[in-house]
């Protein structure tokens, strides 16, 4: 079974934050293929269904943040999740608003929730996505932006994100990750090489 885990934090208030782009990616994936990600499990939202024929568990985990990794361990231990099948999908402010990011293996690069994961997990040997929410200009506080709502006029393209996030989970679950980085991953719009 895959387990395809999104990060955020729980709350309303957060709901439409860019460090909840994880979350938003669970429940586009839930609504299109048909699984209902509303039980309790590991202190985790969680709900098990199929994905391109190939089983997989969604989960939210409700530790907030900085604490992912005391879910999502328990989580794999619980159902015997392999590490090879294990998806985490989370917001990067390092990467440019719209920018895409599959990566098989890595640091957290300074994203707490990911650095949590990897402390849990004991490697950083693990398949992410990660989406670019960098606004391209300078930032007073990181923290303040990750956790404010996205702006309204952004909303459209908050959406085609997500959209394209959900794509490119089921194809690293149905392609494997070689395939899925070859088509999905990309630089923010409008960006040259160069800039990047």
């Amino acid at each position: 079974m895959f387990l395809v885990a999104g990060l955020g934090n729980p709350g309303e208030e957060y709901a439409l934050s860019p460090h909840n782009l994880g979350f938003l990616t669970i429940d586009r994936l839930a609504e299109r293929h048909g699984i209902r990600v509303t039980r309790k499990d590991s202190r985790a939202l969680i709900g098990i269904g199929e994905i391109d024929g190939r089983a997989v568990m969604l989960a939210k985990p409700q530790t907030y943040m900085n604490l992912s990794g005391d879910s999502l361990a328990p989580l794999m231990e619980k159902h015997g999740i392999e590490l090879a099948n294990v998806v985490v999908v989370y917001d990067e402010l390092d990467l440019e608003w719209m920018a895409v990011r599959i990566k098989p293996k890595g640091s957290a690069a300074g994203h707490n929730g990911m650095k949590s994961v990897i402390q849990r997990l004991g490697t950083s040997e693990i398949v992410r996505l990660r989406l670019g929410i960098h606004p391209g200009h300078k930032l007073s506080s990181g923290a303040d932006f990750v956790l404010a709502p996205v702006k309204r006029s952004q909303r459209k393209e908050l959406e085609e994100l997500v959209d394209y996030a959900a794509d490119a989970v089921r194809s690293i679950i149905a392609e494997g990750v070689e395939k899925a980085m070859t088509k999905y991953n990309r630089r923010a719009p409008g960006l040259n090489q160069e800039d990047v």
